[in-house]
């Protein structure tokens, strides 16, 4: 693809023409040599950073042996991920019309780790298909450590193997969160020492660097911009001089201590928004109950509580997510006036608020960055000059207005109370920098501003913790469930430890609560949660302090009322008397799961008592593309949801009589919670929409593992015939009738693999279908015909196609019903040295992306099976 093809294509693909750098950007990605991926690229907001998937994308289809397969986008903080992934929906979508592109390209899979596409499995269904993976900090580097949050045990793997290999990992204003660009750099190094079976890359995006980098940055046609600027843009180059040269009038407001510095923003904010009606204005503090004073104020001034919007880190996903996408029915008007208008405005279902009206958008860290807003005004706090920098970012982004006001309000000196706390002494030099900007704030004036002195101003680092490959042993145990000696959590090691950042805790609302805390024991609670798991639209996240006075208000009316505290997969239960009783650290980074009658959630997604939400157990509200539910729970007779398979059958009072008079039977009684194929999390082992035998499982699986191996062992004939060999062998272990029996197999000397909507799956056994096939594929001809490395190999495979067998089994199912113990002893006992044995050789992320292949073609046939015969369809 050469340069003018490229431009075409870019065009094709975002809707615009390249900028300089994006040109630039893509030489480097298909040059020659092993940078050919930068490590940082520093580049202002506002000018396209996302468009480096664009980029990545045309690489991949010019030398697609140079560049990985998948991008992870990380954006910084808890913001709004749906607007990165709405621009990668955009890119697929005239991807879909770009026949000029090759098919291998225009496949493209998009998931992120929060919003709409939450989990979507695109990205590890088809590992052969190119994906883009958006997520927070939380969400991806728990994922590459084996710590998913959310994540059941057997899903940690196979996220780890598919985000850790073959990735190109793009990490968005990475100076905010040093520790985990440390992490990643430290898990690329690992990968390169271990010589891991595929490649990691890292490029750390970011407008304020700290410093010490090589980095690519614009080109110097886009830095030396004229003076006076064209009066129309006739090329890119001109909206790159325009959004640099933005126009953005700063003032610094001194008051006399911190009490004032509320009141005065507030003032401010409402004095701009009477000069200026129909603006757009938006307010930054740091804290959310100086958010909340800040309304408070705006709404005593008149100003109509439907023209004020609030956006804080500690919303529930599901309300902020509502809140930013217009596409939604009820998202936010006043936040959709600070969004870029779409070309088609019928791409919105939610109309702004008209333009004649004054609007007031009042955040925290979480507006500031990783959201393409752009307001007419700004008043805002003082903070360290990294985040002041993203602020000012919001604010005229593409340099169309020429009288936008920043009103910076600080106090007259340093308190004296704070001058050990290093975060506060870091914004006083920020407030001499932003001095020596003489009212000019537009990023050409910050990117002039000396690097030492801006470095001091920046947000303190903070302490990194020291990763070590005992530590990346420790994390791969996935099937060790229990707290592990020498397995921390993953936490500090993401952001650091910090004194000026509180410990955090998570609550969500859940029906089973009540319902099933006396009846179930807290493995099978964590049990259930692994089919039925908690998903970011669920879970809102504050300060742990916060957290725990709320628990305290709910318990005053609730006190014997049930809780859950799950911490790393786990779960405690509890009443919430005894939680509000509880010490902060033991809930640091936990989530504590409420039942819904305790309420506690106010309308606007936050911990509150007044304007309650109506809607607590959002569970079901995991929706997919087209608004399409993922999974639904059901009572008793009601009609299985279409086009649904069955997880679950909760009785959720085994002693009634069924045969009892119906008036004393319970009003409810039998919980059904079904999931939609594919966007399942779980492999879906035993339940099908229709029975599939074992012969017709099978055959899919091995048709599957082919395609993927043909795809991605091509040059790796002993990997390919492992992955093939364990596809055909993975399931041998369902040839049990006690298995058989737990599928509610009628006939369980007729060997199916899955069960159908009319078959009652059962608890009945500990037995692991996986296990029994170590013990049987060692009778296989085509299996003792391999040599030793592939067996090997081919064991592994099998053993942890469920998650399991990283590095054991536990001792409850390490048996075989229809083998003699000492083989299932002799089978248990080889499992950890086999596994331990395979990650020297072939790496902890590469070890886990070989597993995960086999689970990819094991998950594919169960999601998508090949046409039944007639005689089962009952065609």
């Amino acid at each position: 693809m050469n340069e003018t093809d490229f431009d075409a294509a870019f065009e094709a693909l975002t809707g615009n023409p390249p900028f300089p750098w994006q040109r630039a950007l893509y030489r480097r990605f298909i040059s020659d040599g092993e940078d050919n991926i930068p490590a940082t690229a520093t580049l202002p907001t506002g000018l396209g950073k996302t468009n480096v998937i664009a980029i990545w994308l045309l690489a991949l289809a010019t030398v697609k042996e140079k560049i990985p397969r998948r991008l992870v986008y990380v954006v910084n903080r808890r913001t709004v991920v749906d607007q990165t992934t709405a621009e990668v929906e955009k890119l697929r979508n005239n991807l879909r019309n770009g026949g000029h592109l090759p098919e291998h390209v225009r496949t493209l899979a998009i998931s992120t780790l929060r919003g709409q596409h939450a989990d979507n499995q695109e990205w590890s269904a088809d590992p052969a298909r190119p994906a883009v993976i958006a997520g927070t900090v939380d969400m991806i580097g728990s994922r590459l450590l084996f710590s998913g949050y959310g994540r059941g045990f057997k899903s940690r793997p196979l996220h780890a193997g598919f985000l850790g290999q073959d990735v190109l990992l793009v990490h968005d204003e990475a100076h905010l969160e040093p520790a985990f660009q440390c992490l990643i750099e430290s898990i690329r190094q690992e990968q390169e020492q271990c010589r891991e079976f595929r490649r990691f890359r890292v490029m750390a995006l970011t407008a304020t660097p700290r410093g010490g980098e090589d980095p690519f940055e614009l080109t110097p046609e886009e830095r030396e911009s004229p003076d006076v600027l064209p009066a129309e843009p006739t090329e890119p180059i001109h909206v790159v001089w325009r959004r640099l040269k933005a126009k953005k009038a700063l003032t610094l407001i001194p008051v006399p201590d911190e009490e004032q510095v509320v009141p005065r923003i507030v003032e401010l904010a409402w004095q701009r928004g009477q000069k200026h009606s129909g603006s757009a204005i938006i307010v930054f503090v740091r804290t959310v109950e100086a958010v909340e004073k800040v309304r408070k104020g705006l709404l005593a001034k008149k100003v109509p509580d439907d023209s004020v919007s609030t956006l804080t880190g500690t919303m529930r996903g599901f309300e902020r997510s509502r809140q930013a996408d217009p596409r939604q029915e009820r998202a936010d008007p006043v936040f959709a006036r600070f969004l870029p208008q779409p070309k088609d405005p019928g791409d919105w279902k939610t109309k702004p608020l008209d333009r004649d009206r004054t609007v007031y958008l009042i955040c925290t860290a979480a507006g500031e960055v990783g959201v393409d807003i752009s307001a007419d005004h700004l008043v805002c706090d003082l903070t360290p000059l990294d985040s002041m920098v993203q602020r000012f970012g919001r604010v005229n982004r593409y340099g169309l207005r020429s009288d936008t006001c920043i009103d910076v309000v600080h106090e007259e000196k340093s308190s004296e109370k704070k001058k050990a706390d290093p975060f506060d002494q870091r914004r006083w030099p920020t407030l001499q920098l932003l001095r020596e900007l003489h009212g000019d704030a537009s990023p050409a004036a910050l990117g002039q501003l000396p690097l030492p002195a801006r470095v001091a101003a920046f947000t303190p680092t903070p302490t990194i913790l020291p990763t070590s490959d005992i530590l990346f042993d420790a994390w791969t145990l996935t099937s060790v469930r229990d707290r592990l000696p020498g397995r921390p959590p993953v936490v500090d090691y993401l952001h650091g430890v910090a004194a000026w950042q509180p410990p955090e805790t998570y609550v969500a609302w859940r029906e089973e609560v009540q319902l099933l805390t006396e009846r179930f024991t807290p493995k099978q609670l964590a049990d259930l949660l692994e089919d039925y798991p908690l998903k970011p639209h669920e879970l809102l996240r504050d300060r742990t302090d916060r957290v725990l006075r709320h628990l305290n208000g709910l318990a005053e009316a609730h006190h014997d009322s049930h809780a859950w505290v799950i911490d790393d997969g786990t779960v405690r239960p509890t009443t919430l008397k005894e939680l509000a009783q509880e010490d902060a650290a033991d809930l640091r980074d936990c989530t504590i799961l409420l039942p819904p009658e305790v309420g506690g959630l106010t309308a606007s997604g936050t911990l509150g008592a007044g304007n309650q939400s109506p809607q607590l157990d959002v569970a079901d509200e995991w929706r997919g593309e087209n608004d399409q539910p993922r999974r639904r729970r059901v009572w008793d007779e009601e009609a299985p949801p279409e086009g649904m398979r069955l997880v679950r059958e909760v009785d959720t009072n085994p002693n009634a009589d069924e045969e009892g008079d119906e008036e004393e039977s319970p009003a409810r009684r039998f919980w059904r919670w079904y999931v939609r194929p594919r966007a399942a999390d779980d492999d879906a082992s035993k339940t099908a929409r229709e029975p599939i035998t074992w012969d017709h499982h099978t055959s899919d699986v091995v048709r599957n593992a082919t395609r993927i191996a043909d795809a991605l062992l091509k040059d790796h004939p002993d990997l390919h015939t492992a992955l093939v060999t364990a596809a055909k062998f993975h399931d041998l272990g369902k040839k049990r009738v006690v298995w058989q029996k737990s599928i509610g197999n009628p006939n369980p000397t007729d060997w199916h693999a899955k069960s159908g909507r009319d078959w009652k799956p059962r608890e009945i056994t500990d037995y692991r279908h996986e296990f029994g096939s170590l013990l049987d594929v060692e009778e296989e001809d085509d299996f003792k015909k391999r040599g030793p490395d592939e067996r090997e190999l081919v064991l592994q495979l099998i053993a942890a196609h469920h998650g399991r067998g990283r590095p054991h089994f536990p001792e409850a199912e390490a048996f075989d019903p229809d083998r003699p113990d000492e083989a299932a002893c002799r089978a248990a006992a080889e499992g950890p040295r086999r596994f331990a044995r395979l990650q020297r050789k072939y790496g902890r992320w590469g070890l886990a992306y070989l597993e995960s292949l086999l689970r990819a073609a094991d998950a594919e046939a169960s999601a998508n099976p090949s046409p039944l015969p007639e005689e089962v369809t009952g065609a």
